[in-house]
């Protein structure tokens, strides 16, 4: 090997070390950067998941710790149990009523808002104007409409000569009210995202279906439906996980009755961990809820991202 191959050789060695030096260098610094966030979903994500998959092999005592290990028998034990396949029941009924009713008056309104109309930005105010309410102050606003006696919609129903209905007291009703006042919660967000996906359609798709003759609902079907095709996909599964979560109404309105109907799974965990002090069960209630939850949003990737069109 002669003298100058010796120092390109040497001169390569050299470069080479320095660039892994400099890797391992911003690695470092890379993790400084998201040593926060692990940090945070460390101790309020990971280790409460390892703790409650734990809990759920246990019983356990008053205060939660663990005290004998009973295997799957948690999981055998409450599907045996006619109130958990009743929280099973509601909360898929639930969740039938509440995601495709949020999502139609959702996409009805942003359609409405998005047209050029004198006064329209009022209107837009108003249709989002329920993601400024607490889940607490507008299930006390829902509690007044459906009173028994003093409530707006029973009202309404006498002045018409029909019975008033037990919203929120009879089982046929209850589960029916708290999705209508659910629905009306989550529309503003829904809203403001399908009116921002509508404004990003361009402008030109359908001055092309004009100069065709193109109608109204032709241009609905065949150019703003599919260019809302990404944003749908994302509203469609952010509400479906966020229908299986449904906690505060419940708590509000019912408190799971009347006779179990509006008892959803998540009311069901809290009602077993901090009322029954079942720790074990509820953290396998848990564990179920996570794996639907899970198994429902790999199937809505696989089945309803083959119907996305992107631009």
């Amino acid at each position: 090997m002669s003298q100058l191959e010796k120092r390109v050789t040497s001169s390569d060695r050299l470069f080479q070390r320095q660039k892994q030096k400099q890797g391992r260098l911003n690695f470092g610094k890379g993790m400084l950067f998201l040593l926060p966030s692990l940090f945070l979903f460390s101790v309020f994500l990971f280790y409460p998941m390892a703790r409650t998959l734990y809990l759920s092999f246990f019983l356990t005592d008053n205060r939660g710790m663990a005290t004998v290990f009973v295997g799957f028998d948690n999981f055998s034990r409450i599907f045996s149990s006619d109130i958990f396949v009743k929280s099973l029941t509601s909360t898929f009924l639930f969740v039938l009523y509440t995601v495709p009713g949020t999502i139609i008056i959702a996409l009805f309104l942003a359609i409405l808002a998005n047209e050029k109309l004198k006064g329209v930005g009022v209107f837009r105010m108003i249709f989002s104007s329920t993601m400024g309410i607490s889940v607490a102050a507008a299930s006390v606003f829902w509690l007044f409409l459906f009173h028994p006696s003093l409530g707006f919609l029973n009202q309404i129903l006498r002045w018409l000569g029909v019975d008033a209905i037990g919203w929120l007291t009879d089982p046929n009703w209850a589960l029916f009210s708290v999705s209508i006042s659910t629905i009306w919660m989550n529309i503003g967000f829904t809203f403001l995202i399908m009116l921002g996906g509508l404004q990003s359609i361009d402008r030109y798709l359908y001055e092309s279906a004009d100069i065709d003759g193109a109608g109204y609902f032709y241009k609905l079907r065949r150019i703003t439906i599919p260019m809302l095709s990404p944003t749908l996909f994302f509203v469609v599964t952010v509400t479906m996980i966020n229908a299986f979560q449904t906690f505060g109404q419940i708590d509000m309105l019912t408190r799971g009755g009347p006779q179990n109907e509006t008892n959803l799974l998540v009311y069901s965990i809290y009602r077993e961990a901090f009322v029954n002090y079942q720790y074990g069960t509820a953290s396998a209630q848990a564990v179920i809820l996570f794996a639907i939850i899970l198994i429902m949003t790999l199937i809505q990737f696989k089945l309803g991202e083959k119907k996305v069109h992107y631009q």
